[in-house]
């Protein structure tokens, strides 16, 4: 594993963290006080290249590596996790799942707009019963002729009232239980297909969360991503990418964190000193910076797997465990560092805290994660070659004959 960033790498983490500073940071109090989603970031995400950042270029995408989509995470989340779940959910749960399973014809339709951030995509999984425990899902897709018609709902969906497209996952044959799960991309425009934001959430308050409805809801057949029957397949390699772009971005809340601690830690004094002086807060202060080097070698430890075109659901699955956590307790550090400011908005401490909570149970909740962990060590579960293999960087030899 080589510790050292590429040129190009520094040159798109001073891009992003330019463009968190002068468009971000200065705005997102206000727009999370009132629970705005602000498109136009997602507007120029796209004119920076930033939608596709690990797409070949051949779909529209930069053709850049996996890691480099994460240092493009973590900066987006030093300024509000929002933004960063919105790459993660557009690039990582649909666009890279369109790159690895999508034939020709879905990847000329609809992941090279998305990579140029001409168009929005989404990932529609959860149910209202069914999270962890995928096989619970409810929504149904029956063939009819050329097409599929869904029944169904989803709930907890990013980018619900924003995104074009959605990868939806319906059961085409409930006797089959998880094996009887398929994917479909739908449509916005689709007949029958309706969307509807959730309000007092939390935290990511300045992200865009909702519920689809399916009523009825014909799908072309070609939209049928992968196989029938593959859709729990597809759903497990998505999350392997969306749980990396999140746990590259547990990275950036644990530096924002510690960026607000330390400026606060010199302004504030207590007892004829600085607060920076006291050993409690200097453990404090420590601990956060160990756990973010840590968590960053989790990260880049997975992305070096995800370039070389290996199977890595174990290694993101500690990355997005770890992290995430490291990244609520610097959060509930930075708030008690703070004190009762900590305890207002007039500083952005407790906006991370808020924000940390939603990352530790997405996508794999601590629970879940703690016991896939411990199931490895066990030898009860062992990773198996996917039927797709894990799109290698660099990206050559892609297309699907």
């Amino acid at each position: 594993m080589d510790f050292h960033f590429s040129e190009e790498q520094e040159m798109v983490r001073k891009l992003v963290r330019s463009f968190v500073d002068k468009e971000i940071n200065p705005y997102i109090a206000e727009w999370d006080r009132q629970g705005i989603f602000e498109t136009a970031i997602m507007d120029r995400l796209g004119e920076l290249n930033l939608m596709g950042v690990c797409i070949p270029e051949e779909y529209g995408g930069s053709g850049m590596d996996y890691n480099t989509l994460a240092i493009v995470c973590e900066e987006l989340e030093r300024g509000d996790t929002a933004f960063r779940t919105a790459v993660s959910v557009h690039t990582g749960l649909n666009s890279l799942t369109l790159l690895q399973w999508g034939n020709e014809f879905q990847k000329k339709k609809y992941l090279t707009p998305q990579a140029k951030g001409e168009k929005i995509g989404a990932f529609g999984l959860t149910e209202p019963n069914a999270g962890s425990d995928v096989a619970s899902l409810a929504t149904t897709a029956v063939k009819d002729g050329n097409h599929y018609i869904l029944n169904g709902q989803k709930t907890w969906i990013s980018l619900c009232d924003v995104a074009d497209h959605f990868l939806v996952f319906a059961y085409t044959d409930k006797s089959k239980k998880h094996k009887g799960i398929s994917a479909f991309i739908v449509e916005r425009t689709t007949p029958g297909f309706s969307s509807k934001a959730i309000k007092g959430k939390l935290g990511i308050r300045a992200g865009n969360t909702g519920e689809l409805f399916f009523d009825n809801v014909r799908v072309p057949a070609e939209n049928l991503l992968g196989e029938e029957g593959e859709g729990f397949k597809i759903a497990m390699s998505a999350l392997d990418n969306g749980r990396f772009t999140v746990a590259a971005g547990a990275c950036g809340l644990t530096e924002a964190c510690l960026e607000a601690s330390v400026k606060y830690c010199h302004e504030r004094s207590t007892f004829g000193k600085e607060i920076g002086r006291h050993q409690l807060v200097q453990q404090m202060i420590a601990k956060m910076e160990a756990g973010l080097q840590m968590s960053r070698l989790l990260v880049y430890r997975a992305g070096c797997l995800k370039n070389e075109g290996k199977r890595n659901t174990r290694e993101t699955s500690l990355a997005k465990w770890q992290a995430c956590d490291i990244a609520n307790e610097a959060a509930n550090d930075a708030v008690q560092i703070h004190g009762a400011y900590g305890y207002s908005d007039e500083y952005p401490v407790e906006r991370y805290l808020r924000n940390s909570k939603a990352p530790v149970i997405y996508e794999g909740t601590r629970e879940i994660h703690t016991i896939m962990q411990a199931e490895y060590v066990l030898g009860f579960r062992e990773d198996k070659p996917l039927s797709k293999p894990v799109p290698s960087w660099p990206f050559e030899d892609l297309s699907v004959k």
